[in-house]
């Protein structure tokens, strides 16, 4: 079978080879993570059946092809920038994203292996206070990751992203946007275990996030809802920022609406 697909790929009129720079991997030259690009559906087909990381090369001599089932392709397959090519990769073979780091954490997307260290945080009384809790259910919460890696992280590249204290390699909390039905602008969220706050982690990773939605991401203002009687965060929110838009009410709980909107005093 293997000789049949090495036969078929290299009748197509583009195929190259692209060794990924992942800096985790630790092997030889010859091992290396490799993303195949090109602009044939069939060959397309036969290499992710076969396990292989695609990116679709997308031309003139290609249009009536179909390539509904791949999430990326380009038009200019020269000029890929490894951090491009690495995220297109990295997502084929169900790795996160890393998002970016700050001087002590590192912002990466959730796996379902980070769940077990969010029960942990979560089972302090002073985080549920002001959130909503986990699933009860261990491997239910793990099934809503694997489904908000595929419907959320795959199509708008952002999201709500563990954070990891670069020390130890601890998970320490999660921070990242999300979409609130009814606004128009993102929203910032953030939750630091109780044995890191107090340590200047929380208003760390926010500053990076907000600057990472501006630079990045193309936000061009960005909300948060805080409980009234979550002081803490509201404190937080006022150094970075936020100026209280309005007052509402949503199931039963009074809620402080602040905006941010990006400037040379609050984006750096």
């Amino acid at each position: 079978m293997e000789d049949t697909v090495k036969r078929e790929v290299n009748i197509v009129s583009y195929l190259d080879r692209i060794q990924v720079p992942i800096a985790e991997y630790g092997g030889t030259a010859e091992e290396a993570p490799v993303l195949y690009v090109t602009d044939d559906a069939r060959a397309a087909g036969m290499l992710r059946d076969r396990g292989e990381a695609v990116l679709i090369y997308l031309n003139e001599e290609n249009r009536g092809q179909d390539f509904s089932r791949f999430l990326y392709a380009v038009e200019d397959p020269l000029s890929l920038e490894p951090d491009f090519v690495e995220k297109v990769y990295r997502r084929q073979k169900g790795l996160p994203w890393n998002i970016l780091e700050t001087d002590r954490c590192l912002i990466r997307e959730t796996t379902p292996e980070d769940v077990d260290a969010f029960y942990r945080i979560y089972s302090d009384p002073a985080v549920t206070k002001y959130t909503e809790e986990l699933y009860p259910d261990v491997e239910e919460e793990k099934q809503y990751i694997r489904e908000y890696i595929e419907k959320v992280y795959s199509f708008m590249e952002f999201g709500v992203w563990t954070v990891l204290e670069k020390d130890s390699g601890e998970v320490i909390g999660r921070a990242g946007f999300s979409c609130r039905e009814g606004y128009d602008a993102p929203e910032l969220g953030f939750i630091i275990g109780v044995p890191w706050q107090h340590r200047g982690y929380g208003e760390e990773v926010c500053r990076a996030i907000l600057k990472y939605g501006w630079e990045t991401l193309g936000f061009v203002r960005v909300q948060v809802l805080v409980q009234s009687e979550n002081e803490a965060s509201l404190r937080l929110c006022r150094r970075l920022g936020f100026r209280e838009k309005e007052r509402i009410c949503l199931q039963g709980k009074q809620y402080i609406r602040l905006l941010l909107t990006p400037c040379p005093a609050n984006a750096l």
